[in-house]
């Protein structure tokens, strides 16, 4: 009798076990933790359903948790893969890790922020802008002012090796050609422009007078401006023959063959939502939402007023790794 008593218990034991497993969903996240986090534990008090999730280090920014899904390729242990880019996300489809999932949140999602058969889909960008110092007399409006001689040793970048300034210099390079865009940069190295390590230290720069303007992340202006710092921000070629400004969305996607793909599903719309882009549009990351009458803060332009680059983000993903070599040649001479 205690024997099948014994029995039962470990039965009941494994049903319960087999019943938490399938209220649980994995997430790997690439977006900063900070940010993405509130977001995760929103979803799980709405749901019920727990968050397992992984996340980047800054040691291995943008490449850990995308190395890991292409490792266990053959056996998946994600359900969902939450990018701050969409280029991972074209380098994941093209390795067949990622399954297309058309979420009825995606619907309002404008068609360039998301992949044509539903691979992955773009949510809450950051938009590439120019700050400059507030009382700068003549501030510029476009990319090419980087190679204006009135800002000869005035302007800098962040290092054109990393981030989002090795993704926008690749989206030139895909919308103007080689020629085209190698040129610009040979004139922005012959107008004397300094490399910064980051975004967030170019905007410093800028704040603190150092340099007149700088190419920077959204939300790198966005929080010296909430801060105070003397600086504007500029939507940059926004005219009507300009090219428009480079936006970044985030980028969610399936995993295929994932161990709870109807709760990485669930999970994908929780994100897509207009409830969780107000949330990152009035957090301290201070995202643009692509959905339309989102709430959002007064730094903020709404995406339909903002004049945005054509981009192809599956070019942009061959063209970085393509350029690479030619970056490095660019940095390492004078």
């Amino acid at each position: 009798m205690q024997q099948i008593l014994l029995l039962l218990c470990v039965s009941l034991l494994f049903v319960a076990c087999d019943k938490d497993a399938s209220k649980s969903v994995t997430v790997y996240v690439s977006e900063d933790q900070v940010f993405s986090e509130p977001i995760l534990k929103d979803f799980e008090k709405k749901t019920g359903i727990k968050v397992n999730a992984i996340y980047d280090t800054e040691e291995s920014k943008s490449t850990g948790v995308m190395n890991r899904l292409l490792a266990e390729k053959n056996n998946p242990q994600a359900d969902v893969y939450w990018a701050n880019e969409p280029i991972r996300a074209e380098v994941l489809r093209h390795k067949g890790i990622l399954t297309p999932y058309q979420s009825p949140q995606a619907k309002d999602i404008p068609s360039h922020f998301k992949n044509e058969a539903y691979f992955w889909t773009g949510f809450s960008a950051r938009v590439r802008v120019l700050v400059a110092q507030k009382n700068l007399a003549d501030k510029p409006h476009s990319l090419v002012d980087y190679t204006n001689t009135k800002y000869k040793a005035k302007a800098v970048i962040a290092n054109l090796l990393f981030g989002s300034t090795t993704a926008h210099i690749a989206a030139l390079f895909t919308l103007w050609g080689d020629e085209k865009t190698k040129q610009f940069l040979t004139q922005v190295k012959a107008n004397q422009v300094a490399i910064s390590t980051s975004n967030g230290e170019s905007a410093d720069f800028v704040a603190s007078g150092s340099y007149d303007f700088a190419l920077v992340d959204s939300d790198d202006a966005v929080s010296r401006i909430k801060e105070k710092k003397s600086i504007t921000m500029i939507y940059p070629d926004q005219g009507k023959n300009e090219i428009g400004a480079f936006v970044i969305p985030n980028a969610v996607m399936l995993i295929d063959k994932s161990p709870h793909p109807k709760l990485g599903k669930k999970l994908i719309d929780y994100l897509l939502s207009k409830e969780t882009e107000s949330k990152l549009a009035f957090a301290a990351c201070a995202q643009i939402p692509l959905h339309q009458g989102v709430a959002m803060p007064k730094e903020l332009k709404p995406i339909n007023q903002i004049k945005t680059m054509p981009v192809d983000f599956a070019k942009v993903a061959d063209k970085m790794v393509e350029i690479q070599p030619y970056l490095k040649e660019w940095l390492s001479t004078k």
